[in-house]
């Protein structure tokens, strides 16, 4: 972790469940919440979900985000969500660039900072996400992968605006595999030295969350690497008992 910095443990819960149950999770998120002292948490359930996870929950103390937006404030764009609309459904973060969406939907630096832009413009905090693929690690060309996506994904406002980076190696996301301790202290490191350079005297603080098959068992010693400030969780954040056990894994 970095000194001085909350850590951060935020929920994907992607395209996953009913109404009923994401009441339900975030009941029970809910219950379990002095089980976590030493980190800020959010959930960003499905558009759909948002606004019944967040009654569930209480609204408070667990932010709420959402796993997209627009790049446009408004007009004829059929089945996009813009930023201003999350935010005047009580959302305070917004996920992007993640690496789903940069395959299914095929989304570039370039409009992952667009989007960023907007989220900011419309008072979110935007979790922009990188990783390399397999084949991107094996042919050693990771960090510079990481770096690029950084340099083209993030706006000149990003650091003010008190943006935070995910890094989800993509080859780790939901298969249950993850990369060594030290290869995430190297990339997260990287993106460290990266952010410092480029944004002087706010990129050192920028919160760096490392995500790709995070759960109970492995959180406490990934979130104990340096430049490690918190977690992008997946499938363990459906399970209210996992999520709660990773924020825990948080010394208090």
């Amino acid at each position: 972790m970095t000194p001085g910095v909350r850590p951060l443990i935020a929920g994907n819960w992607k395209m996953n469940g009913t109404l009923r149950e994401a009441a339900a999770l975030a009941e029970g998120v809910r219950a379990g919440l002095d089980r976590v002292a030493g980190a800020d948490l959010l959930i960003c359930p499905p558009f759909l979900h948002l606004h019944v996870a967040a009654a569930s929950m209480g609204w408070k103390p667990v932010a709420i985000g959402g796993q997209d937006c627009s790049a446009d404030a408004n007009g004829a764009h059929t089945g996009d969500i813009s930023a201003a609309m999350l935010a005047d459904a009580g959302c305070g973060y917004v996920i992007l660039g993640h690496s789903e969406r940069r395959a299914d939907h095929s989304e570039t630096d370039t409009l992952v900072q667009a989007k960023a832009r907007a989220a900011i413009a419309a008072g979110l905090i935007p979790i922009v996400c990188v990783g390399e693929t397999e084949a991107q690690r094996d042919a050693g060309e990771a960090e510079a992968v990481v770096a690029a996506q950084l340099a083209g994904s993030l706006p000149p406002d990003f650091a003010n605006a008190k943006g935070v980076v995910a890094y989800e190696p993509v080859w780790a996301i939901g298969t249950g595999r993850t990369p060594t301790e030290a290869d995430i202290a190297a990339m997260h490191g990287r993106m460290r030295a990266e952010l410092a350079a480029r944004f002087p005297g706010q990129g050192e603080a920028t919160r760096l969350l490392y995500g790709g098959s995070v759960k109970p068992s492995n959180a406490a010693a990934i979130l104990a690497l340096p430049n490690v400030d918190g977690a992008l969780v997946g499938g363990a954040s459906l399970k209210a008992e996992d999520f709660l056990g990773i924020g825990a894994a948080v010394p208090a």
